[in-house]
């Protein structure tokens, strides 16, 4: 038995789910997101609350999708509610970002400027050498967060690039010159 998957999902006041055929929809203040839902997984819908199940708890993939399926509509919830956010950080010498809002232009040591559209949904904030996106969506914050990251993936030797506000790079010890002997 999944024992994340038995947990019921509480709906906050202003927020409301719905089956639209193999589709879940939840509506919330900040938004309106939708998901796929496996054939092996059933959902009960009552005014405050969604419970999920499988069709048979014994096997280990609808297990596995049991408790998969409640956290992907419990971060739906939480999104259309809250929101989420990711930070990132941009390390370097002339490294800097502009902008906020839906457009960001990075100076990240190419010889042109990087324009980055963010898609609807997201909105970005720039403070200093710090990144914040924002959205109700949380596949698509990680997923514009990590093609940000891209653009200049942090090196190891230097530390130079964009990573993540919490991520711990593993620094590298540059080369060393033999004593002559």
């Amino acid at each position: 038995m999944s024992r994340l998957g038995k947990l019921p999902i509480e709906l906050p006041q202003g927020v409301e789910a719905k089956i639209d055929g193999e589709f879940i929809v939840v509506k919330g203040p900040k938004g309106e997101l939708k998901e796929k839902l496996n054939k092996s997984i059933s959902l009960t819908l009552e005014s405050d609350k969604i419970t999920v199940a499988v069709s048979n708890p014994k096997i280990k993939k609808e297990k596995a999708l049991w408790g998969l399926f409640r956290n992907l509509i419990r971060n739906m919830v939480v999104g259309v509610t809250v929101g989420f956010e990711k930070k990132l950080e941009i390390n370097g010498v002339g490294y800097k970002v502009q902008g906020g809002g839906k457009k960001l232009i990075f100076n990240v040591g190419y010889s042109h400027p990087v324009e980055f559209d963010l898609p609807a949904g997201l909105d970005s904030k720039v403070e200093g050498n710090v990144i914040t996106i924002s959205g109700y969506d949380k596949k698509l914050v990680g997923e514009i967060s990590y093609q940000i990251r891209k653009i200049r993936q942090p090196e190891p030797y230097k530390g130079k690039g964009i990573k993540y506000a919490d991520e711990v790079l593993r620094r590298k010890e540059g080369k060393i010159a033999s004593k002559g002997e």
